[in-house]
């Protein structure tokens, strides 16, 4: 009876290993998509295609340490536009995307993995101009640029604001200081970095009107035995403190 009751003790642990720790197939790999938004994901050569080790960025280092310590196979490529790797990520299996800002309107359609960074969104205006607004209402009645299919320009329109689009957000700093644009809606520090790599400074914060989190967005069909992993890994990191040194390195 003894030896019996041990073997069914035995077969029950073994399970609950199996379940918590399910095989992936050999050859399975995750496609990962990033796009340039510094300081968090970025090519090295600045231009909007790279792979692997010529991408770099406090969330690229992170994605990277994750899928390391979680054991998971993956490719890395950083592409143009957001637009376009936003809709491969929904539409194919094993495909993510970083960094992607968790809101409630995404939230059914990725799995998620995170936060890799918190951020805020803001109104920027141009040095010397000085507009004032108290709420996005107030915002409406100006020339608002955003960031095509970007979770800030969604926001924008989900509140009744018809943002002037770019499908890159450097483009934005240019409409700025040329008069084509009278606000800025954009993630801070995203948008202040971008400003300085064209050598603009002294931009006016006129609105903070959110805070949100970076994540990474995995396709729906992704395995769960993945995103546990993924997130078991990133939660190892933050306890560890390494995700406040690569974040310290950066900014």
């Amino acid at each position: 009876m003894l030896k019996k009751l041990s073997q069914r003790l035995l077969l029950a642990l073994c399970l609950g290993a199996g379940i918590a720790h399910a095989e992936l197939p050999r050859d399975y790999k995750v496609i990962l998509l990033t796009e340039n938004f510094p300081p968090f994901n970025m090519a090295i050569d600045d231009k909007n295609f790279a792979r692997d080790d010529s991408i770099d960025g406090i969330s690229a280092d992170i994605v990277r340490e994750m899928f390391k310590r979680a054991g998971i196979d993956y490719t890395l490529t950083l592409r143009f536009p957001w637009d376009r790797l936003y809709r491969l990520t929904l539409d194919k299996p094993n495909y993510g995307l970083f960094s992607t800002t968790y809101t409630e309107e995404r939230k059914p359609l990725f799995k998620w993995v995170g936060p890799l960074a918190k951020t805020g969104w803001v109104l920027l205006a141009a040095p010397g101009n000085d507009i004032k607004v108290s709420s996005l209402k107030d915002a409406a009645k100006y020339r608002v640029g955003a960031y095509k299919n970007d979770a800030v320009s969604q926001h924008l329109e989900s509140q009744g604001l018809e943002p002037l689009n770019a499908l890159r957000d450097q483009e934005n700093v240019k409409k700025l200081v040329r008069g084509q644009i009278d606000l800025w809606a954009t993630t801070d520090p995203v948008g202040r970095y971008l400003a300085k790599q064209e050598d603009v400074s002294g931009l006016n914060t006129v609105l903070r009107f959110n805070d949100a989190e970076l994540y990474l967005a995995l396709n729906k069909d992704t395995p769960d035995e993945v995103v546990e992993r993924l997130q078991k890994a990133l939660d190892q990191m933050r306890a560890d403190g390494f995700i406040d040194d690569i974040t310290e390195n950066y900014l």
